[in-house]
């Protein structure tokens, strides 16, 4: 009998979507033991390589949201140690990642794109940076944190902004609302 292939699925990590990425990564690691193959739930801090390093796992399974986990620093970990991973690679998750840059790439292959800025939140916050309704997000999280809809009437731009415990850095892109799903 062949022995099961050793799955270390990574999930948590230290970014905003922490407990989003625990969720996904139990149900993920869940489904995999239920297909027969052997587990390990690696909740992934900063000794991820150690941790990696003696579980010797033959492929990993990248549960990990937002930085850290879906802007190419751990593809590129996992490179470095020979590990194979589910995801894109480094380059991709890098550039999917930070949407000016997304939108750069997509624009120039032709494929629409919503009208945007993109500016420091505190300058988003005094004033409409487009006219409402808008989106206000930051240009490097990975899921729906941070973003802010600016209703039309809107008499003033997001507030959120100017907090200072804002988690989602300075950079926030705004962007022309359309309306439907994800």
């Amino acid at each position: 009998m062949a022995e099961k292939k050793h799955v270390a699925v990574l999930m948590g990590g230290w970014s905003s979507e922490r407990p989003v990425s625990l969720k996904s990564g139990e149900g993920c690691a869940g489904a995999l033991e239920r297909a027969g193959y052997r587990v390990s739930r690696v909740d992934v801090g900063r000794d991820i390589a150690e941790v990696l390093t003696k579980l010797k796992p033959d492929v990993a399974f990248n549960a990990l949201h937002g930085p850290f986990g879906e802007d190419g620093c751990i593809q590129g970990l996992l490179e470095i140690l020979g590990i194979p991973y589910t995801h894109s690679g480094v380059a991709a998750s890098a550039l999917a990642m930070d949407k000016e840059k997304a939108k750069a790439v997509m624009k120039a292959a032709g494929i629409p794109v919503a009208a945007h800025k993109v500016l420091h939140r505190l300058e988003a916050a005094k004033a409409h940076a487009l006219p409402p309704p808008y989106v206000a997000k930051p240009v490097a999280e990975g899921s729906s944190f941070g973003v802010l809809i600016v209703k039309e009437g809107a008499e003033h731009p997001p507030q959120e902004l100017f907090r200072d415990d804002w988690p989602y850095g300075d950079t926030v892109m705004v962007e022309r609302y359309i309306p439907g799903r994800e």
